[in-house]
């Protein structure tokens, strides 16, 4: 009997250490990722411009606060921002870039419902303005692409 309780302790040891290796008590933040591609064929109304950018915003569905990279070239920057606006649609500022040194990196304070709301419609857009263009150079719409961690939540 000795040796069948020791038998079957080895298996039950070794099974409970291999379920304490994949904690999900804690699985971590719920983050949505949206993309857009700078423009000046994106713009309204559109313009020749030759200069290109990108954008990717990572928005935090716990804190609802977003994380945005904007890296442009080809043009000299006098404004930038993000706008509320569906494609092919001006519309207002919603969250202005402290900085317009590329890559522009911005943080936000955490939004509101409605402001997390047209974000995951796909209802904002990436702005940065010039001299030559002054109501806009180049233009990207943030479209939401995947969420992760957490265990779901923003699609």
């Amino acid at each position: 009997m000795k040796h069948l309780f020791r038998f079957l302790a080895i298996p039950f040891f070794l099974l409970g250490i291999a379920s304490c290796d994949n904690n999900n008590d804690n699985p971590g933040p719920s983050l949505t990722t949206f993309n857009a591609t700078l423009n000046g064929t994106s713009e309204v109304p559109s313009n020749a411009s030759t200069a290109t950018g990108t954008a990717t915003l990572t928005f935090n569905n716990t804190t609802k606060t977003f994380t945005i990279t904007v890296t442009y070239s080809g043009v000299t920057a006098t404004g930038g921002h993000i706008h509320k606006g569906a494609v092919g649609v001006s519309g207002d500022i919603v969250f202005p870039f402290t900085s317009l040194t590329s890559p522009i990196t911005y943080t936000s304070v955490a939004l509101t419902a409605a402001q997390e709301a047209d974000l995951k419609a796909n209802l904002h857009y990436v702005n940065i303005h010039s001299a030559a263009y002054p109501g806009g150079e180049i233009r990207g719409q943030l479209i939401k692409g995947t969420t992760s961690g957490g265990g779901g939540g923003g699609y």
